[in-house]
């Protein structure tokens, strides 16, 4: 038994260290990104911030399903989220896109630096549980890989053919702008299913993963950022949708609504007094 005690003491201490593993290794694709992106390799540069994202994904699984979720874990992983999905793909829009526009248009990589960050402190300073089917406001990672991902879309016939020809870099602007907005929102953005085979939703999740495996074999280049952009707009038109919904049923509840009837009373003879209506 005593042997077996330390032994279980050494395995817990290794599946305590795997969590923070995973984040430093995003920590170190997000500078590789950054390194890339000054260098002019925009494609690899790109890609590794979505490795990034996959391993800030893997740290958060393993957390939950050891169960060793810590304050240090959840501040480490917010340090290296700032790097790799707020400087990098902010690095790479500037190198790529915003570098000709002009003397301060740096100021938008700044600006979703911003964004990310109160995103994040935000996260931090929650203190309910979050919740499980979504998140509130667009997450810093889905931001960064959205960017991540025009780079590769721009290698892709579909984009050279009939697409080159778009105002692409003003359209960019807007896109950073509407990224950092929809971080700080209060947006409702839902979460990939979870896995399982004993319920609809299950399945669901096990289909959804399987599609993207998919994609990410065959077609990543052209499918990954139409996605993205379709995810960010999806939440802001169901978000829209929502608040005009919970309009009408406001109108509704104050049309149904009857005004008590304001009664007055004759005061004159206090034993015979009759009530009369306004």
């Amino acid at each position: 038994m005593k042997s077996r005690q330390p032994r279980r003491e050494k395995v817990r201490r290794v599946v305590v260290v795997v969590p923070s593993l995973f984040t430093l290794a995003s920590l170190f694709f997000g500078v590789w990104s950054i390194v890339l992106s000054i260098q002019g390799d925009f494609y690899r540069a790109s890609w590794w911030i979505v490795i990034a994202a996959v391993l800030d994904v893997l740290d958060g699984l393993s957390a939950r399903v050891s169960k060793t979720g810590s304050t240090f874990g959840a501040e480490l992983d917010s340090v290296v989220d700032m790097v790799s999905f707020g400087i990098a793909p902010g690095v790479l829009m500037y190198s790529l896109l915003f570098a000709t526009q002009g003397p301060f248009a740096w100021v938008f990589s700044y600006a979703f630096a911003v964004c990310v960050a109160l995103r994040l402190a935000r996260f931090n300073a929650q203190t309910a549980e979050p919740h499980e089917h979504h998140f509130t406001g667009l997450p810093s990672t889905a931001a960064g890989v959205t960017l991540a991902w025009y780079y590769p879309f721009t290698q892709t016939a579909l984009y050279q053919v009939q697409l080159a020809t778009l105002p692409w870099s003003q359209m960019m602007i807007f896109l950073v702008i509407a990224l950092g907005l929809a971080m700080v929102s209060n947006v409702e953005y839902a979460r990939l299913p979870h896995i399982g085979v004993r319920t609809a939703r299950g399945l669901a999740g096990i289909g959804v993963y399987l599609i993207i495996l998919w994609f990410s074999a065959f077609s990543r280049d052209i499918f990954f950022f139409p996605l993205a952009i379709a995810y960010v707009t999806y939440g802001l038109v169901r978000w829209v949708i929502t608040i005009l919904g919970r309009g009408d049923d406001d109108r509704d509840y104050d049309e149904t609504v009857e005004e008590p009837e304001l009664v007055l009373h004759d005061t004159t003879d206090p034993h015979h007094a009759s009530p009369r209506k306004l």
